[in-house]
């Protein structure tokens, strides 16, 4: 079956084309890119206090790995900035020495340009993580790291989301020299590939009467664990959440039924156990899990991979079957309702 093409023969939304680039867009950062090498050898030479990571929406979401990436492997502490401190309140951060990092796609929205500014005017190392290189955020960026994803025209992120990620993951291997993060994303293009031939639809079909989905994970699992809840309610207009298995032990758990379908990202590390049991006492209830990963898995997988890896090749059997659910309910996935590619706030 071509990949490019849902069963119905219709042609392929944008997003189903840029979800299908992925391997080949992710192969240049999974091998260790110049840029990749320039940067961190930039950042091994400098002592941080703690970095700040700045980014909406799915770049959001990559900085949330990014954070896991950073404070496993180099022990700095991360913190997420709020751009309205510096647009909406005017009070610059007191960040002399720290590393500031911005994650966009566009590079283009005015607060995430403020507020590198601002990091950047009180001391801070400034870097950009952009697919565009000379958009206004890396300008106002000391370093600049290219994700390299080629033009997007899907409203709804995914090649660029995926590279994001991928960015990420190089940038701390060659940062902290951590060869074992080297190793799997040498082999994550493979991944990504076969990635594409899995199908989720049991998941998304468990969707059409649901009132609200839930999305569950943890640790490296995290960003992917939100930006999957954000492609439910961007391209299916459904309400859908996504938290970290040890949040939703708590009050969200009073929210969760057999009518709110959970999916389970498990990557095996340390805190895949806590995954598992959340899985277990879900379904004791009544509630219908759908789990990637580890011996209850229920979808489609590839066996497990380097856990800081897989969270991000899980996205592209999600953002597949996601596109294949909208399309089937009659929806665009290329232009959601109400949402254009760039969103610019303050």
């Amino acid at each position: 079956m071509n990949r490019d093409r849902i069963e119905t023969g219709a042609p392929p939304s944008f997003m189903a084309r840029e979800t299908a680039e992925v391997p080949h867009v992710a192969a240049p950062l999974c091998a260790g890119s110049g840029d990749v090498a320039r940067v961190a050898g930039e950042l091994a030479r400098r002592d941080f206090p703690l970095v700040v990571v700045c980014g909406r929406g799915s770049s959001g979401h990559a900085g949330v790995f990014l954070r896991y990436l950073i404070e496993t492997r180099l022990g700095l502490p991360v913190s997420a900035s709020a751009p309205s401190v510096v647009t909406g309140y005017a009070r610059p951060p007191r960040v002399a020495g720290a590393l500031f990092v911005v994650v966009s796609q566009s590079g283009r929205s005015p607060d995430l340009v403020a507020a590198t500014e601002a990091a950047r005017d009180g001391g801070a190392l400034t870097l950009a993580l952009v697919n565009d290189a000379a958009s206004p955020a890396a300008c106002a960026s000391d370093l600049v790291l290219p994700i390299g994803a080629g033009p997007e025209r899907a409203v709804a992120a995914t090649k660029t989301v995926v590279n994001s990620l991928v960015a990420s993951a190089a940038l701390a291997a060659a940062w902290s020299g951590d060869r074992a993060l080297a190793e799997g994303l040498a082999a994550l293009p493979d991944r990504l590939e076969r990635a594409l031939g899995l199908d989720w639809s049991a998941w998304t079909a468990d969707l059409a009467a649901a009132p609200a989905a839930f999305v569950t994970g943890r640790g490296h699992g995290l960003g992917t664990v939100r930006e999957i809840a954000l492609k439910l309610a961007e391209t299916l207009r459904l309400p859908a959440l996504g938290y970290s298995a040890a949040e939703l032990r708590h009050g969200p758990r009073a929210s969760v039924s057999a009518a709110t379908p959970v999916l389970a990202l498990r990557q095996a590390d340390p805190v895949a156990e806590g995954i598992d049991r959340l899985a277990q006492d879900l379904r004791q209830d009544g509630v219908r899990v759908h789990a990637c990963g580890g011996p209850a898995g229920t979808l489609p997988w590839l066996g497990d991979g380097h856990p800081a890896c897989d969270p991000i090749a899980m996205l592209v059997p999600a953002y597949r079957a996601i596109e294949r659910e909208a399309r089937r309910r009659g929806l665009d996935p290329d232009a959601p309702a109400g949402l254009t590619k760039v969103t610019e706030t303050l």
